[in-house]
C-alpha cells in the first residue's frame, strides 16, 4: 500500500545517504580499508560519537566532482524507485573544504547528479546549505554568507547541523539573519539529542520555518501547542531517533501524538543506510505503527511539499501529482 504513495523528504544529509555498496566501491577505487566502520550487515557504530566517526569515514571516500555526482544520482534514483517525487539534501561547504574538493566542485558534482536523477526518474531535488554548529559561530556565519551568495540555483535553504549541545542558539542568530535576508528558507536541527529547551531557543532566537527533528518538544506540552499555533513544520525522523536511542521504539515515538496535537509533521530518513532505513521504510513503518492509510500518508507528503524550499511553480506542479 505505501509503495504507491507519492513521497517527499525534506531532511537528509547527502553524505549520510551513501549506501554500503557505494562506499565499498569508492573504497576499492581509492584503496581504503573500511573494516573499522563497515561490516557485512552495514555501518558499524554503537553511539552518537561512533556514528559520526562512521559518517565521516564514509564521506571521506567521496573526493571528486564525479564522486559527488554519483552519490546524489544514486541516492535520488533509489528513493524515486520508492515513490519519492521530491527531496531536499543537506550540503556542507565546511565538509567540502575539509575533504579538499572545494565548494565549487562539490556543488557542481551534486547538481550534476541531481540533474541526472531527474532525467532518469523525474524526481525534483534542492540543496540546503548547513553550517556545522560545533565548528562555532564564525564558521556557521561563513556558511550562511556562502549560501546567501546563491552559489547555485538549486541552493534554496540554509540550516545548522552538528552537535546540538554545543554553544547557545543565540550565538548563531547573525548567521540566520544573513540567510533570511537573502531569501533562503530557514531550518535548524533541534530537539534531537537535546531536550525541549533546544527547540524553544531555536524558535525564540532564529524564527525558523522548520525544525530539523524537534521530537523532544514532546517533553513540554506548552511548547507543542506553540509549534502547532505558529505552524512550524517538524522534519521528524522516527527511524533515526529509534536507532540512536532517543526513543525506545517506533510506538514510543511522539510522531502521532504531535500530529493529533495539530503540529505539521513530516517523515524523513536523516542518514538512511546508517539507520537501516529509507524514505520508503519511514512511510511503511508509520503506516504499520499508527495505522495510517494512503490518504493520511499523502497528507504528510503534502505538508512536506508545502514546507519545501522551492519556487511556487515547481511546488504547484508537485502538489498536482497528489491530486
Amino acid at each position: 500500500m505505501t509503495h504507491a504513495v507519492p513521497k517527499a523528504e525534506i531532511h537528509c544529509h547527502i553524505e549520510g545517504a551513501a549506501t554500503p555498496d557505494l562506499v565499498r566501491a569508492q573504497a576499492a577505487k581509492y584503496g581504503v580499508d573500511v573494516a573499522a566502520f563497515l561490516g557485512e550487515r552495514g555501518y558499524v557504530w554503537s553511539d552518537f560519537t561512533s556514528f559520526l566517526a562512521a559518517y565521516d569515514a564514509a564521506a571521506a571516500l567521496f573526493r571528486t566532482e564525479e564522486d559527488y555526482a554519483l552519490l546524489a544520482e544514486t541516492h535520488l534514483t533509489e528513493i524515486a524507485a520508492e515513490g519519492a517525487i521530491y527531496a531536499e539534501i543537506f550540503v556542507s561547504p565546511d565538509h567540502a573544504e575539509r575533504s579538499g574538493i572545494g565548494v565549487g566542485a562539490y556543488l557542481s558534482g551534486l547538481a550534476g547528479g541531481i540533474e541526472r536523477a531527474k532525467a532518469e526518474s523525474g524526481i525534483e531535488c534542492r540543496m540546503i546549505v548547513v553550517g556545522i554548529r560545533h565548528f562555532g559561530a564564525e564558521a556557521v556565519e561563513a556558511a550562511a554568507r556562502f549560501a546567501a551568495g546563491r552559489p547555485h540555483e538549486l541552493v534554496t535553504g540554509f540550516g545548522m547541523a552538528g552537535e546540538e549541545r554545543f554553544g547557545r542558539v543565540a550565538d548563531y542568530a547573525r548567521a540566520f539573519d544573513t540567510a533570511r535576508a537573502a531569501g533562503l528558507g530557514i531550518t535548524i536541527h533541534a530537539g534531537e539529542l537535546a531536550g525541549a529547551d533546544s527547540v524553544r531557543d531555536a524558535l525564540d532566537h532564529l524564527r525558523p520555518a522548520r525544525i530539523g527533528h524537534g521530537a523532544r518538544a514532546i517533553e513540554d506540552k506548552a511548547l507543542v501547542e506553540r509549534i502547532a499555533e505558529e505552524g512550524v513544520v517538524l522534519e521528524l525522523c522516527p527511524g533515526s531517533n529509534v536507532a540512536l536511542g532517543v526513543f525506545a521504539d517506533w510506538s514510543s515515538h511522539p510522531f502521532e501524538t504531535m500530529r493529533k496535537a495539530g503540529v505539521r509533521v513530516t517523515l524523513n530518513s536523516d542518514d538512511p543506510p546508517h539507520f537501516h532505513s529509507s524514505i520508503g521504510n519511514e512511510y511503511a513503518m508509520a503506516a504499520a505503527t499508527w495505522g495510517y492509510d494512503a490518504a493520511q500518508l499523502m497528507h504528510f507528503t503534502r505538508t512536506a511539499l508545502e514546507a519545501a524550499f522551492i519556487d511556487e511553480a515547481t511546488r504547484e506542479k508537485l502538489l498536482g501529482q497528489l491530486r
